[in-house]
């Protein structure tokens, strides 16, 4: 009986799952600093950069909040949570607290990790600090030794479809009826970078983050899209290039 050819992927080599996130871990940039999250130190001054823009929490699972008390219990409640790893994020050239990410579904073995619940209030959107937050976020993970950093949203989100794919995530499909939020049903779609881009991406976003690229008044003279679109392996189909 001859024997059948089975195609197999490559090899990994002395690979080793990397460590999960450290609980008190701060990951530190020149725009961002992100702090794990806590209830007594952020809540309050979160709440403030949120409060009347009932918008952003519009394709996560939970909010808007009422009250700060309201915000208050919620953060208390998810501030231990190891997956999600929640944190908090202080932009340097404001001086405020405007915006939370987490990791999640964190899986060492198969050297998987995933960016999550990104709420950026409006003060925080399109900023060098939202930017190099993420970045902060990616790098961590790859440096960490995670082979995969994922980025998931609802398939009706364009404003995170347009971010993932102008930091360098490659656009992977949509899970149809992938959960029910809200009551609502909610296609998924999903993006990715692995290790094997990473240095190239940790170019562009240097060169980005350089403050030679930004002019007396802040504004950008590359845009990182440009950059990164280098690196994409697949750019959605359902957008123009950002």
């Amino acid at each position: 009986m001859t024997a059948r050819y089975q195609p197999h992927h490559a090899p990994v080599p002395g690979w080793t799952p990397p460590a999960r996130p450290e609980p008190d871990g701060v990951l530190e940039g020149r725009f961002a600093r992100l702090e794990p999250l806590k209830a007594d130190t952020h809540a309050a001054l979160l709440f403030r950069a949120y409060v009347g823009q009932d918008h952003v929490w519009d394709y996560l699972p939970y909010g808007p909040f009422s009250s700060a008390a309201q915000y208050h219990r919620w953060v208390r409640e998810t501030e231990n949570t190891t997956d999600p790893k929640f944190y908090a994020i202080f932009n340097k050239v404001s001086g405020a607290y405007e915006g939370v990410a987490s990791y999640l579904r964190i899986n060492p073995d198969a050297g998987s990790i995933e960016v999550g619940h990104i709420n950026l209030s409006p003060a925080l959107q399109r900023t060098p600090a939202a930017t190099e937050a993420i970045y902060l976020m990616m790098a961590w993970a790859f440096e960490a030794g995670y082979r995969r950093f994922e980025w998931k949203c609802d398939a009706l989100n364009t404003g995170s479809r347009r971010a993932a794919q102008r930091l360098g995530l490659s656009y992977e499909g949509v899970f149809r009826q992938a959960a029910v939020i809200k009551g609502r049903n909610r296609d998924t779609a999903w993006f990715a970078a692995i290790d094997a881009e990473w240095p190239a991406l940790k170019e562009a976003f240097g060169a980005w983050l350089n403050p030679s690229n930004f002019d007396a008044d802040g504004v950008q003279r590359e845009r990182l899209s440009d950059l990164t679109n280098l690196v994409r392996e697949a750019g959605d189909p359902t957008l123009e290039d950002v």
